[in-house]
Formats: C-alpha cells, structure tokens, sequence
C-alpha cells in the first residue's frame, strides 16, 4: 500500500484523478488530501498575473468575483466532496480535510502523521510563485521528508 497526501487548490478533474491514480500502476493507493479554498486579496494580484501569463484574460478580468477568505469555506467544502468521492469511486482510499491556516505546516503534520511516502502537489500553473520558488512544491521539498511531486491540474472535467 502506497500512502500518498495530495495538496490541491479546487476540485480534481476526471482527468486529475486519471493522473494521480495511475502514477504508482496496479498497486493500491491511499490519498490523504489536503485543500486550501482561495486565499485573501493579497493573492488575487498574482493570480491575475498567471491568467495573463496563460492567455486567459477573461480569467484574469473575474478574479475579484471569486470567493475568498472566509467566504470560500463553503466552495472548498465542496471540492473536497467532490475529490474524494471521484478517488473513492477510482478505486483508492481518500480521506481529506480543509487547511484553514499555513499550509506547509498543516502538510507538514500529516505527512508525519500517516507515514506518507510522498506528496503530490496538484495545483494550476503560478508562474510568479514558481519562478522565485515560493510555490507549494518548491517549499514543501525543504519542510517533508519525502519525495514532493508538481503536477499541473487539468482545467477541464
């Protein structure tokens, strides 16, 4: 059995859970999934930055009609349902909680916490994060202990 924690930022596509569910072949997987809803405003500057940066200017044009903060518990709630259930219905077993606060160190606990053997950090392209290495990913390699993978989400169910 393979313990995997999956950091996402929404809900995995069909094609999301294709990827991560066949990336260790026919053995068995558990996903511990951990999601973080959208930030604060602080962050909606750099989102628009990346929507810009992909051609999506429509995107970066409804940044500010998105929930966040606290607003964006309930939408999260929701992705993550619809995550574990897609995982579930894949064949692993998938638990998941919300992250409220600093995510690396709530990554940090569980991985500690389940005995993962790796991290699989699923999110859309930040290429403004990534450049300077203050994605999930880059940072997540320094605080773990285990193998962290970045995977780019599909956009489309």
């Amino acid at each position: 059995m393979f313990t995997s924690v999956l950091m996402i930022e929404k809900a995995l596509t069909s094609a999301d859970v294709e990827f991560v569910t066949t990336l260790h072949g026919d053995e068995p997987v558990t996903f511990h999934v951990l999601l973080q809803p959208r930030g604060d405003q602080a962050d909606r500057l750099l989102r628009a930055i990346d929507d810009v940066a992909l051609g999506e200017l429509d995107e970066a044009a409804r940044e500010g009609e998105t929930p966040e903060g606290a607003d964006a518990a309930g939408p999260g709630e929701q992705a993550l349902r619809v995550s574990l259930t897609a995982l579930r219905v894949a064949g692993c077993a998938a638990e998941g909680r919300l992250i409220e606060d600093h995510p690396l160190d709530a990554l940090k606990v569980l991985v500690d916490e389940v005995g993962a053997d790796e991290v699989i950090v699923l999110t859309d392209p930040h290429y403004v994060e990534e450049f300077f290495h203050r994605d999930w990913a880059s940072r997540a390699r320094h605080k773990v202990g285990v193998p962290v993978l970045k995977l780019f989400s599909h956009s489309e169910a």
